[in-house]
C-alpha cells in the first residue's frame, strides 16, 4: 500500500494538477483537507493530472495530496444486492442514515457493511493442500432468499490452499481461506475482494448467445429480439419514454440479476426508480424485486466525472455476478450523459475536439464498454452472461449525432424511439422502421423450439404490412383515402390492428404489462388470420364498409388486456369467433371462405 504524498499545483473544475512523485496512471488519490476522491489520468515526470469525483470548490494550490496505491476499484462480495450506490460505489442509504439528505464531500465509507453477518458454507470438495486456480469455488453464502452467492478465488490469485474456514457466520472482512502462491507468498482471502473498474474481469472463453432475453414487451421480443449476452441501444429524444421502457425491461426480463445505472439523468426520474423498485414484486419469484436488483445512482447535478466512473462501476458489478454463472442485465441510462462527461474533461485537458466537440477516443471508449457484454464460460467453468442495454439521448432526436451513430455501429439490437409515436400516446414508442435486430437467426431457433416454427414468417409478414401501410398513409395524406382501393384500405385496417392490438402495450395495465411469448405469438397469429380472411371476403365482392364496421375489430384490439398469460386456451378459442363471424357474412354471397 502506497503512502506517497504530494501537493496541489492548480485546480480547474474537476481537473487538478499536482506534484506527486512515483504515482501510477489510474491510481486513486485523496486530495486536500476535504479528502476528496480522485484518479490519476495523466503523468508528466513528477506532475500528475487528476480527475476528481467530487466538487473541487474551496480546494486550493498547496494542499496535500495522497496516493492510495491502487486504481479506482469496487468492493465485490455478498451484500451488494438491494443496495443503492452512487457513481463511485458509496452506499447512499448508509450515507443518508449517517449524514442526512446531502452527501458531504470526502466521505470514505465502505460499500459493503462490515457489521453484517453471513452464513458461509465451504466447498466440501476442497482439502488443505489443493492447488486452486483463479475462479475456484471456496464456498457459498445465501445473499438473498432467491440468490445464492458463490465465493470464488479472485481472478488475480492462485496457489496452494493452506486453510479453509469451517461453516459458520462471518463478516465480509474476516478471513475464510489462506492461499500460498507459487512464489511462496501467503494471501488471506475474505468474503469480498476489490477489483479495478476499468479492467475487464477475465474468463475462459466467449460463447455464442443461444437464447433471447424475454422482456414481456411484444415489440421487443417478437419483432426486435435481443439475446442474453447481447448489446442493445435505446436512442430517443426527450419525452419518448426511454426510462419507462428500461424500467419495464429491468422489472420483467428473465435475468437472474438486474443492475440499473442512472448515469447523469434527471434527479426526479431517478427518485421515481429509487422509490418504485423497492415496492415492486419480482414476477418470477413473488418476492421483492430488490432481492435481485442493484442500483447505481448518479444524477445530473452530481460531479460530472463521477458519471464516467458510474458506467464502469456498473459493468464491473455485472461481471462479478456473471463470473458466478448468473445471467445479468445491465441497463445504462444514459450513455449520452457519460459521453458528455468525456467531452467536458477532454475540453479541460485541452484535448483536440472532433465531432461536435467530443474527444477523438469517443468511439473506442463506447466500443470497449459494450464489448464487456457477452455470454462466456467463466474461470469456474460455468456459463454466465451480461446483456448491456444503453439508452442514448440524442439532442433534438438527431440519430446522426456522434454518440448515437457510433453506438449503432457497435450494438446488435437497436430500439429506436419515435417522438411522433410518443406524441400520439403510442407506447412503447419504438419505431419499427428505424429499429433492427441482428439476432433473428438465433432467436428463431428458440422460438421454433419453444413456441412455433411459424414465428419468423408471421413476424416478417407483420413488418411488411406495417411498411406497406406507411407508404399508403403517405398517399392518403397527399390525395385522400378515396384514391385507395378496397384491398389497400383493408391493409390500412390490418396494420392498425397490429399497431393497436399488438405493438401498443401499457406498463400500468396489470394484465398487459407483461406478455408471455406464447401469448405474443397467438395475438400476432389471430390478427393476421383476421386480416387474411377479410382479404378473401373482399375478393368475393363483400363491401369494405361491412368489414370495417364489424365489432370484431375492436374486440381484437382488446384481446391483449382481456386475456391473461395463463388463458392461452381461451384466447385460442377467439380464432373460432373470427371464422364464424366471417362465415356469417359469406352466407349472403354463397361462397365459402377457407381458413388461412
Amino acid at each position: 500500500m502506497s503512502h506517497n504524498t504530494g501537493e496541489i499545483l492548480s485546480v480547474n473544475g474537476p481537473i487538478v494538477i499536482a506534484k506527486l512523485p512515483c504515482a501510477h496512471s489510474g491510481e486513486q488519490v485523496r486530495i486536500g483537507h476535504l479528502n476528496l476522491m480522485g484518479e490519476v489520468i495523466a503523468l508528466n515526470r513528477d506532475e500528475v493530472t487528476i480527475q476528481v469525483y467530487e466538487s473541487t470548490e474551496s480546494l486550493r494550490p498547496g494542499e496535500t495530496i495522497r496516493a492510495l496505491g491502487y486504481p479506482l476499484s469496487v468492493e465485490l462480495g455478498p451484500g451488494l444486492l438491494g443496495q443503492i450506490f452512487d457513481g463511485v460505489q458509496r452506499p447512499l442509504q448508509v450515507l443518508y442514515q449517517e449524514k442526512g439528505d446531502y452527501i458531504a464531500r470526502g466521505l470514505d465509507l465502505p460499500a459493503l457493511s462490515r457489521d453484517q453477518i453471513w452464513n458461509f458454507i465451504p466447498n466440501s470438495r476442497l482439502r488443505v493442500g489443493n492447488q486452486l486456480l483463479p475462479g475456484a469455488l471456496l464456498g457459498r453464502v445465501q445473499e438473498t432468499l432467491t440468490i445464492t452467492h458463490s465465493i470464488l478465488v479472485p481472478p488475480d490469485c492462485q496457489g496452494e490452499l493452506m486453510e479453509l474456514a469451517h461453516a459458520g457466520e462471518y463478516t465480509v472482512d474476516q478471513v475464510i481461506a489462506t492461499l500460498k502462491s507459487p512464489q511462496g507468498q501467503i494471501r488471506e482471502l475474505q468474503l469480498y475482494h476489490r477489483w479495478p473498474v476499468r479492467q475487464p474481469r477475465p474468463y475462459q472463453s466467449r460463447d455464442h448467445a443461444v437464447a433471447p432475453l424475454i422482456t414481456g414487451q411484444r415489440i421487443l421480443d417478437t419483432f426486435f429480439p435481443l439475446l442474453k449476452g447481447g448489446k442493445a441501444a435505446v436512442p430517443g429524444p426527450f419525452g419518448a419514454g426511454k426510462t419507462m421502457l428500461q424500467q419495464q425491461i429491468a422489472r420483467w426480463a428473465n435475468a437472474d440479476i438486474v443492475i440499473y445505472v442512472g448515469c447523469g439523468e434527471r434527479g426526479n426520474e431517478l427518485v421515481d426508480i429509487l422509490e418504485s423498485f423497492p415496492t415492486l414484486t419480482d414476477p418470477h419469484t413473488g418476492r421483492s424485486l430488490m432481492e435481485r436488483t442493484l442500483l447505481v445512482a448518479n444524477t445530473s447535478n452530481m460531479p460530472v466525472v463521477a458519471r464516467e466512473a458510474s458506467i464502469y462501476v456498473g459493468v464491473t458489478l455485472a461481471e462479478y455476478y456473471r463470473d458466478q454463472g448468473f445471467d445479468v442485465v445491465m441497463v445504462a441510462d444514459s450513455t449520452s450523459r457519460w459521453a458528455e462527461a468525456l467531452r467536458e474533461v477532454g475540453g479541460r485537458l485541452g484535448q483536440m475536439p472532433v465531432e461536435e466537440g467530443y474527444p477523438a477516443y469517443l468511439a473506442s471508449r463506447l466500443a470497449a464498454f459494450y464489448e464487456r457484454a457477452g455470454r462466456v464460460t467463466t474461470l469456474q467453468g460455468e456459463k454466465g452472461s451480461i446483456t448491456v442495454i444503453g439508452a442514448v439521448s440524442p439532442p433534438g432526436g438527431d440519430f446522426s449525432e456522434p454518440v448515437t451513430s457510433h453506438t449503432k455501429e457497435i450494438v446488435q439490437t437497436f430500439w429506436a424511439l419515435s417522438k411522433e409515436l410518443a406524441d400520439a400516446r403510442h407506447y412503447p414508442s419504438i419505431d419499427w422502421n428505424d429499429s433492427f435486430s441482428d439476432d433473428l437467426e438465433t432467436a428463431q431457433q428458440w422460438w421454433k423450439a419453444q413456441v412455433s416454427p411459424q414465428w419468423l414468417d408471421y413476424r416478417n409478414e407483420a413488418l411488411s404490412l406495417l411498411a406497406r401501410a406507411d407508404e399508403l398513409a403517405r398517399i392518403v395524406n397527399l390525395v385522400g383515402p378515396e384514391a385507395l382501393s378496397a384491398s389497400q384500405r383493408w391493409l390500412l385496417e390490418g396494420a392498425g390492428l397490429i399497431r393497436e392490438g399488438l405493438l401498443q402495450q401499457s406498463a400500468v395495465d396489470e394484465i398487459d404489462s407483461f406478455c408471455s411469448p406464447q401469448k405474443q405469438f397467438l395475438l400476432l397469429k389471430l390478427i393476421l388470420q383476421l386480416y387474411h380472411q377479410g382479404t378473401q371476403l373482399l375478393e368475393h365482392d363483400v363491401p369494405l364498409q361491412q368489414l370495417i364496421s364489424l365489432p370484431l375489430l375492436a374486440q381484437t384490439k382488446r384481446l391483449k388486456s382481456n386475456y391473461r398469460n395463463q388463458e392461452i386456451r381461451e384466447l385460442e378459442g377467439f380464432a373460432d369467433t373470427i371464422s364464424i363471424t366471417f362465415q356469417q357474412i359469406q352466407v349472403n354471397y354463397q361462397q365459402p371462405v377457407s381458413k388461412k
